[in-house]
C-alpha cells in the first residue's frame, strides 16, 4: 500500500504493516508475539482471517515483524501521510516507507511480483537513485542488485562491482 504513494497503483490482496517492538514486549525467550495487536482488533470486531491476514475493513493484515537492519532502517525512515479512510471520516496521520527502502525490500524478498514492482519505480523515477544504492550497499544486496539488473536488462545506475 506504501507504494500507491509513489507509483501507480497495482492490484494486491493484502496490505503488510511493518511493526517493532520494544525489548520489554518480547517474551523472555526472545521472541516475538503478535497476541496483543491481535487482542486489540479483536475487541473493535476483527477476528476473521482471509489467507495469511487478519480481515480488516475488507482488507488481509500482515502484521510484518522488524526482522533485520534494513527493515529497522526503513521503519525509522518512513514519512508520515495522511491517509483518508472515507471521505466523511477525514485522514488518520499514518507512516509510509520511503520508495528507495520498498524497493531494497523487494529486492531482498525476490519474487518475480518484486522484481515487476522495482521496474516500475524505476520507470516511474519514483525513487532517489543514490540514496537507493546507499541502501542497496549498506544492506549487502549488491549482488542481488546485480542479477536484477542483469535479468531486467537495464544498466546498473549504482555500477556496483560483483562482490564475492
Amino acid at each position: 500500500m506504501a507504494a500507491y504513494n509513489y507509483v501507480e497503483p497495482a492490484v494486491t490482496e493484502d496490505v503488510d504493516i511493518l511493526i517493532a517492538f520494544e525489548p520489554e514486549h518480547r517474551r523472555q525467550t526472545g521472541l516475538i508475539t503478535l497476541e496483543p495487536i491481535l487482542s486489540y482488533l479483536k475487541d473493535k470486531g476483527y477476528s476473521e482471517f482471509r489467507k495469511e491476514g487478519l480481515l480488516v475493513e475488507g482488507w488481509a493484515v500482515q502484521f510484518i515483524p522488524v526482522a533485520n537492519d534494513l527493515d529497522a532502517e526503513a521503519l525509522a525512515a518512513a514519512g508520515e501521510v495522511d491517509l483518508e479512510i472515507h471521505p466523511n471520516e477525514g485522514a488518520v496521520k499514518t507512516r509510509v516507507l520511503r520508495p528507495e527502502h520498498i524497493v531494497a525490500i523487494a529486492l531482498r524478498v525476490g519474487r518475480p511480483r518484486d522484481h515487476l514492482r522495482i521496474l516500475q519505480f524505476l520507470e516511474e523515477k519514483a525513487v532517489d537513485t543514490q540514496t537507493l544504492c546507499d541502501v542497496i550497499g549498506r544492506h549487502g544486496l549488491g549482488n542481488a542488485w546485480l542479477m536484477f539488473c542483469g535479468r531486467a536488462g537495464i544498466v546498473d545506475p549504482c555500477k556496483i562491482k560483483s562482490v564475492p
